[in-house]
């Protein structure tokens, strides 16, 4: 939640800054750097674990990481304005998490 809630404040800032109609180049930056920097949060939140016994690397976080970076861009969204594509945006993430759940419990 607070990935998304300062997504959408970064958003909200220079949409607000004083000027009537703010530059879609100022926006634009504003979102390439959420983007950029959720990115590296994401990065963080994938683990590279070995095992003595087998030798070989497992790979955790990825869903998790994805799902921060999905968090962001809904957060811009509603930063924008743009209601009806983050409610539609939310509901396609719900159900990717929950289909994705299902799977990983039959393997």
């Amino acid at each position: 939640m607070l990935v998304s809630f300062g997504a959408a404040l970064f958003t909200i800032i220079p949409l607000q800054a004083g000027t009537a109609h703010p530059s879609a180049d100022a926006l634009s930056r504003v979102i390439q750097g959420i983007a950029a920097g959720v990115g590296f949060l994401g990065a963080g939140e994938i683990l590279r674990v070995s095992s003595e016994q087998s030798r070989q690397s497992e790979i955790h976080g990825l869903t998790s990481a994805a799902a921060i970076w999905v968090s962001a861009a809904l957060g811009i969204a509603a930063g924008c304005g743009l209601w009806q594509t983050g409610l539609i945006g939310a509901l396609l993430c719900f159900l990717v998490l929950k289909v994705v759940k299902k799977w990983e419990k039959e393997d």
